[in-house]
């Protein structure tokens, strides 16, 4: 017997360490995702990561072998080259799932150390023992045998504890190339260790001199290349799935599938083009804040989902449609001139008003829907966008459930509507807000009762502008509250005021927004007001509408009766203008009905004075006291007078006067 020395051939070794470094890269490359995903997603690149690990070890050993010529026919047994490259595999998947939670803890690194050593070892010398030669005795140095190992755990450690750095610092890309490159290092050194452990030993009668090993290397070389081809394919399958699952994230939204924000920008980019006419439908949700508020989050996620699929049912390649978030959804036409839009917005309508059933609920919603086209109201993604929310914001101001088309008066009214919500945040601290005052007349006695304090502002750029245009916007952006703060206060101090020239008793009403019980502190304004002017509270009359009344009845009892009880009176202004008005009556313990002023403009006709008569009825059997509104000529007075209502207010008796003529129009009623 004599021992055989092998040699090796440097440029297959060479391209062992390319593979072992190919392999270790893309393993660290995958292996971040495993501790920043959840589920199945995690599990699956678990076994992308560890497939790519073992497979590369395993193509790197054989390769590695093949470098190396003993000069003897050798071939390998095909069952246990495949229970090699298991091991390889398994090793890696074991090690990557000990270590795969985002913290990974020293612990973890050793016990995945050893699950891996273990495997590489398996494998390196289960495919060291598939060399099949009758007459080859291999035996084993055992002192190499032992550093081999030794490497294996040391090796695996290490390249445990780069890819933990590299997870930890996944943006630097020379972090994972130095943890590549020293993971690759670690395998081949540990692979080429373990072939100097190990001896062979054969007859003298069966060396063969420089024998050629072509076929064998040919065969074991076309396995070796499959397994390589599987790795990068599998790489590059796997990476290029993830490119596509994070542009269908970063594009598409979740909820309902639809192309999101992102992709319309992304479309007006690259696909709208200036020269071609093209129109933009702007679709939101009529009350979809009350079903959220309402039914909940769930059922409103339910109800977008359908309203997206209903009007999805009209796109074409013409058409794109884009959920924009909440309940806005963003229809562009390629080629207006091709069709009616506003046909379309008419069927888009219909369409959302049909009834739905979900969770259980029957609901009915409505939409409204702003149109721009290209390049009448633009040609950028910004103009085009504007113009139909601008459009879309007038449809809702005009009742809701309707489409409108944008034109340059819109404009001009956003323009003004932006003014003067800009303003209104100025206009307390500027002095430019004020309260006028319009007299409440009794009839019979000839004299005035009181006065309704009523809010007037002149803009220094717009002038005057009217309770019914700034009010509202007022109550949307939430300046209602620290304005009636100052009226309360202000009218309270006026009513002092005028009060203390003569004992008159003179009381002040204020109007009261339904936004004030919202934020439900009405009780403090109340009392902080009458505590500065030390005014009588029963000199108070807080205005309330009957529509606050239907709606928000508990809320309105609740802060309302304190007052009342303190000796505050409460009035239902513009009574008859609702649909209920008989029915609330009751809901709230009233001292004063104010009847609206539509019954004095039609008070000849049968049907007004019926009702004006009735309600006249209704209030003295309650020991409620009626203002009728809007008197302007002798024969109201004298229709109230006949139908018994003695207290009045409007042009007739006196318009609305600043606070300085009061004291002055009072005096004149002295004399």
């Amino acid at each position: 017997m004599i021992r055989l020395e092998g040699s090796y051939d440097g440029w297959v070794v060479l391209l062992s360490f390319i593979i072992a470094l190919f392999t270790s890269y893309s393993a660290l490359s995958l292996s971040y995702k495993i501790s920043h995903s959840r589920g199945k997603v995690k599990l699956g690149w678990l076994l992308v990561s560890g497939i790519i690990m073992g497979s590369g070890i395993w193509t790197m050993h054989y390769v590695g072998m093949m470098a190396f010529h003993l000069n003897v026919e050798v071939n390998f047994h095909t069952p246990t080259t495949v229970l090699s490259i298991l091991a390889s595999i398994i090793a890696s998947l074991l090690a990557f799932y000990v270590t795969w939670s985002p913290k990974i803890t020293n612990l973890k690194i050793v016990i995945g150390s050893i699950l891996m050593g273990t495997g590489i070892v398996t494998m390196h010398y289960m495919g060291m023992a598939s060399m099949e030669n009758s007459s080859l005795d291999v035996r084993f140095d055992w002192l190499l045998w032992i550093s081999s190992a030794i490497f294996a755990f040391v090796a695996s450690y290490a390249a445990l504890f780069l890819l933990k750095r590299f997870r930890d610092n996944s943006q630097v890309w020379w972090t994972k190339i130095c943890a590549a490159l020293f993971l690759g290092i670690a395998v081949s050194g540990m692979h080429y260790i373990g072939m100097e452990a190990v001896q062979f030993w054969c007859p003298v009668s069966e060396t063969i001199v420089d024998m050629p090993r072509q076929s064998l290397d040919i065969s074991l070389l076309i396995s070796l290349s499959c397994v390589l081809i599987v790795i990068i394919l599998i790489t590059w399958i796997v990476l290029f799935w993830e490119r596509i699952t994070l542009r269908q994230l970063a594009y598409s939204d979740p909820l309902t599938g639809l192309p999101n924000r992102h992709a319309m920008n992304q479309y007006f980019d690259e696909k709208l083009r200036s020269s071609e006419e093209s129109a933009i439908l702007f679709i939101d949700l009529d009350q979809f804040k009350l079903i959220n508020d309402t039914l909940g989050h769930d059922t409103g996620d339910l109800l977008v989902q359908e309203v997206g699929r209903r009007i999805n049912q009209f796109m074409n390649k013409s058409r794109s449609m884009f959920r924009l978030g909440g309940d806005e959804f963003l229809i562009i036409i390629n080629d207006s001139s091709s069709i009616s839009v506003e046909g379309l917005a008419e069927k888009i309508l219909e369409e959302i008003r049909r009834p739905y059933w979900l969770g259980g609920n029957e609901l009915y919603v409505t939409g409204s829907i702003g149109i721009s086209y290209s390049p009448q109201h633009g040609m950028s993604r910004t103009e085009l966008l504007k113009a139909a929310d601008t459009a879309m914001y007038y449809a809702k101001n005009q009742g809701k459930n309707q489409y409108c088309s944008y034109n340059e008066e819109l404009n001009q009214k956003l323009v003004r509507r932006m003014e003067i919500e800009k303003g209104l945040r100025t206009a307390l601290m500027l002095g430019q807000l004020s309260n006028y005052y319009q007299p409440k007349w009794n009839a019979e006695t000839n004299q005035p009762i009181g006065f309704e304090a009523l809010l007037r502002w002149k803009h220094p750029q717009l002038g005057s502008i009217t309770p019914d245009e700034f009010i509202p916007i007022a109550e949307e952006t939430g300046l209602i509250v620290p304005i009636t703060r100052w009226v309360l206060e202000q009218a309270c101090l006026d009513c002092k005021s005028w009060n203390e020239k003569g004992d008159l008793g003179l009381g002040v009403s204020v109007n009261l927004s339904v936004t004030i019980f919202e934020c439900r502190g009405l009780r403090d304004m109340v009392n902080d007001a009458l505590d500065r002017s030390k005014l009588s509270p029963s000199l108070l009359e807080l205005e309330i509408t009957e529509s606050t009344v239907m709606y928000y009845a508990a809320e309105a009892t609740e802060q309302l009766f304190p007052l009342q009880e303190a000796g505050v009176r409460v009035s239902m202004d513009n009574f008859g203008s609702g649909y209920s008005f008989l029915g609330s009556i009751d809901k709230i313990p009233f001292q004063t009905l104010k009847i609206d002023k539509l019954y004095m403009q039609d008070y000849e006709s049968p049907s007004k004075r019926a009702i004006v008569n009735t309600i006249i009825t209704l209030a003295n059997q309650l020991n409620i006291q009626l203002v009728a509104e809007g008197v302007e000529t002798e024969l109201q007075i004298e229709f109230l007078r006949q139908a018994g209502c003695s207290i009045m207010q409007g042009y007739y008796f006196k318009k609305p006067m600043p606070r300085e003529e009061v004291d002055e129009w009072l005096s004149g009623l002295s004399t």
